[in-house]
């Protein structure tokens, strides 16, 4: 379904489009990492992305991910903090004038004050589930950091929240899509680069194998919900090759580095990918 109001393909200048890898969990078990897990199954390490869009002088940052001491609490190896991992391509993040929260979990809306200069992009349903009265209940404020949840009420009250309800074109190729399923208000990137659009799915499928599977990650808001956001990924994406899950290990596999000093920890997600979705859904 496309907006009748969106630019045009042909009139759109395309985005480079890289994901950056600065943490990783090893040691996982099969049941980490799907609802419905085969006991016998071996698990799989989960990485840790942000997502950098940039057209000339122009910068979107995806996500913020966390730091030191959150990865410290929840047991996460910290590569590089998320600002660090953005500097290696020449982005400063106290000058990044646009974030886009995909959610307000604490490995993607952590280290807000990292972007002092930026406003941040949020779906209406994810900032009043984070602050709610499901927040009540410990098991549904798990995945969150009060910390980061201050910091999120600090930048409201300073006037950088802009709230999205639904679908929203915020510069011409790049749009936001609410999929919720795995939080409240999860919204997905949808960019169009030189290979044509690229959806950024985030933790609407944290691996290739959860959406080719059906099999969802453990954490989640709505079961339900989250599997029909496979398919709406599907309408989203020219093709599966052109879906990057939120956390899988094989993205840095599946594209190549910018340069050779980059090597496994920045690649370009607006090159073609080495493997098929098929192989990386293995």
């Amino acid at each position: 379904m496309v907006d009748p109001a969106a630019t045009p393909d042909a009139e759109i200048v395309p985005f480079e489009l890289y994901a950056l890898r600065y943490a990783t969990h090893a040691g996982r078990a099969a049941k980490d990492n799907f609802l419905h897990a085969d006991p016998h199954e071996s698990g799989a390490d989960l990485d840790y992305y942000v997502w950098l869009a940039r057209r000339g002088e122009e910068v979107i940052v995806i996500d913020t991910g966390f730091g030191a001491d959150a990865a410290k609490a929840r047991g996460r190896t910290l590569l590089r903090d998320p600002a660090e991992a953005l500097a290696l391509l020449g982005v400063d993040a106290r000058e990044v004038p646009q974030v886009v929260l995909t959610h307000l979990h604490y490995d993607h809306a952590g280290t807000l004050g990292a972007f002092p200069a930026a406003r941040f992009h949020l779906q209406v349903d994810e900032a009043g589930h984070a602050t709610g009265p499901c927040m009540c209940d410990p098991k549904a404020r798990a995945p969150f950091d009060v910390e980061n949840i201050v910091a999120y009420i600090r930048s409201l009250y300073a006037g950088r929240i802009e709230f999205h309800r639904g679908d929203r074109e915020i510069a011409p190729g790049f749009w936001l899509h609410a999929v919720p399923g795995h939080s409240a208000g999860l919204q997905v990137i949808r960019v169009f680069t030189e290979r044509g659009w690229v959806v950024l799915a985030s933790d609407a499928t944290h691996f290739y194998a959860n959406m080719e599977r059906r099999n969802p990650f453990p954490v989640l808001f709505d079961e339900a919900a989250l599997i029909r956001g496979y398919s709406r990924l599907a309408e989203l994406a020219p093709s599966l090759d052109h879906i990057v899950p939120g956390h899988d290990p094989a993205v840095m596999r599946a594209y190549p580095a910018p340069s050779s000093a980059l090597e496994g920890i920045v690649v370009r997600l607006d090159r073609q990918p080495k493997l098929s979705w098929e192989e990386l859904s293995r």
